[in-house]
């Protein structure tokens, strides 16, 4: 159950990164530092705050405190503009960091406690905290990309109005496990 529990994670986070990135490609460049209002954040901010929080969090995950020293929170929410290629460079960085750290995990460290900003959190807790907020995130991410393109948003999931056509489809076949589709990763488990 254990390892169950960390190969499902990580099926949950590269869904949340596709999430993400598949918006951020759909969305001409000046367009990723465009801000509703001065108190919300652009896609550019967002993206780096990830990368940063990552960072801090997953580097070093069982040794140290997830809140690094070296991290200046504050200064993700500034703005400033990043061209797409140095947004996916910021947000890889992120990314990778974390799946590395998570693909470094073993079933025994899942009961080890770490601590975030001196709190102390089992590694489960520490995951799903983490899981819960870069979900947050990436929704802000993709919900500022349909108020950018509007009528030229590309579905991440099912569309508009065809709810009913793609249950027929799903219904119509055998019964399998889950598994991500349209370009998800990992794809189905063999």
């Amino acid at each position: 159950m254990r390892d169950n529990y960390l190969s499902s994670i990580k099926k949950q986070l590269l869904y949340n990164r596709e999430l993400g990135w598949k918006t951020i490609a759909q969305l001409p460049e000046e367009k990723l530092n465009w801000q509703y209002n001065q108190e919300s954040n652009s896609i550019t901010q967002v993206v780096k705050h990830l990368s940063a929080n990552m960072l801090s969090r997953w580097t070093d995950f069982l040794n140290s405190d997830g809140e690094k020293d070296w991290r200046v929170r504050d200064s993700e929410f500034e703005s400033e503009y990043l061209t797409q290629a140095q947004i996916k460079d910021t947000w890889d960085k992120g990314w990778n960091c974390l799946l590395d750290t998570i693909d470094s995990l073993h079933s025994e460290d899942l009961e080890k406690i770490v601590y975030i900003r001196n709190q102390g959190h089992t590694v489960v807790e520490a995951i799903n905290r983490q899981l819960s907020h870069y979900s947050y995130h990436v929704g802000q991410i993709v919900f500022i990309g349909k108020m950018i393109q509007n009528d030229q948003w590309q579905s991440l999931s099912i569309p508009r109005g065809q709810s009913v056509s793609y249950n027929k489809e799903m219904f119509s076949k055998e019964k399998e496990r889950a598994h991500f589709t349209k370009d998800f990763l990992p794809k189905k488990e063999e």
